[in-house]
């Protein structure tokens, strides 16, 4: 019995006979594939190939797939492969072999790309419908909270609700007047830049007064306030939810809607108009600064040019939309973060995306009050 694997290659005219010999086995890997591939050329120049296998003293699963592949391959070149001497105890095996992967896959299918943009339109459509569907419902569910506070002053939470305040509000105004100032320069900065062409440089407070007081000014404040108080509101809302804090108000019989989300709502419904305000008199005061050293008109001519440039009526439009836009954003940062699953993957999505629709939200907003105010003239 040989204790290495053979194979032996007797060509016939233009017929070619393959006889392995000795154990065909796994442990012989390395041996096996060289013997395959040295008969390949071979098995391409003959016509008929014989694959005699009454040499083998040993076979298993990987040496009947070697000499399976040896026979697939002399098919695959129009050859006709015979296998002969297949011993009684191996024959189950090579019959099992030989039926592996016989199947041709069938090919993919490519998706109509017609019926692929509807899926997705079908898609976002079911998503924007239940994303109005859980604002209406907090809304609802707000308003509610509400009423119970008006008939029962005394289950407001005021240790909550000043708590708040003192973190959307008093806390933000460093940074709120900071960002209004550098808006209000750089808008100064570049009416002083392009309207000197035209030797209309005192339009330039025009534009800075009015542009601060009805649209940059709160828009801006807005857009701060949702990414900063508005995604710690969903993540804290989402932390006490996979915690299942919230469930357990439930279970004790309290409404998490008015412990946890109504003073947070309530304390950015009266925190944003004062830091729009707060906001606006910087960004005013920042193009004050650039109007003196950049575009040199005394502080005197700026104050009094901004007199003749805007009214009370630019200011209530600024300040009219804040609460609104303060409604919004809380709305959407509770709402989302009531929405958090039991992960921290869940958790960061849900942050994200309330950042991203509370700005989207407030400056769809901020649109459709402009254009309600240019309808009624102010």
């Amino acid at each position: 019995m040989n204790s290495e694997p053979l194979l032996l290659a007797t060509p016939s005219g233009d017929a070619l006979e393959l006889r392995p010999q000795g154990p065909w086995i796994a442990a012989n890997v390395s041996a096996l594939e060289a013997l395959s591939r040295s008969v390949g050329v071979d098995v391409d120049r003959s016509r008929a190939v014989t694959l005699d296998m009454s040499g083998i003293s040993a076979l298993d699963t990987l040496g009947a797939w070697i000499l399976e592949k040896m026979s697939r391959k002399a098919a695959l070149s129009g050859r006709s492969p015979e296998i002969v001497g297949v011993a009684d105890h191996f024959s189950g095996l090579m019959d099992e072999v030989h039926q592996v992967n016989r199947h041709t896959p069938a090919p993919a299918v490519l998706p109509n790309p017609v019926l692929l943009r509807l899926n997705d339109l079908g898609k976002a459509t079911i998503e924007a419908r239940e994303d109005i569907t859980v604002f209406l419902q907090m809304l609802g569910a707000l308003f509610i909270a509400v009423m119970g506070v008006v008939r029962r002053p005394r289950t407001l939470r005021l240790t909550s609700l000043v708590y708040q305040l003192n973190r959307i509000g008093f806390q933000a105004i460093p940074i709120v007047i900071l960002i209004t100032f550098l808006i209000g320069a750089i808008i100064a900065q570049q009416g002083f830049f392009h309207f000197r062409r035209f030797g209309a440089e005192s339009y330039t407070v025009d534009m800075v007064g009015i542009l601060v007081l009805r649209e940059l000014g709160v828009l801006i404040v807005a857009i701060m306030v949702a990414g900063r108080s508005g995604s710690a509101y969903t993540a804290e809302l989402g932390s006490m939810k996979m915690r299942e804090e919230i469930d357990a108000l439930s279970t004790m019989g309290l409404d998490p809607v008015e412990i946890l989300i109504l003073p947070r709502v309530a304390a950015l419904v009266i925190a944003l108009p004062i830091l729009a305000f707060i906001g606006s008199i910087s960004a005013l005061y920042g193009g004050g600064l650039v109007a003196q050293f950049y575009g040199g008109m005394a502080p005197a001519i700026y104050i009094a040019r901004l007199h003749e440039a805007i009214s009370i009526a630019h200011f209530e439009v600024g300040i009219l939309k804040a609460p609104f836009m303060a409604l919004v954003i809380g709305i959407v940062a509770c709402s989302e973060g009531l929405r958090v699953k039991g992960s921290a993957e869940s958790l960061g999505r849900q942050t994200t995306t309330s950042v991203v629709k509370s700005i989207f939200l407030v400056i769809v907003l901020d649109g459709l009050f402009a254009i309600f105010f240019a309808s009624i003239g102010m």
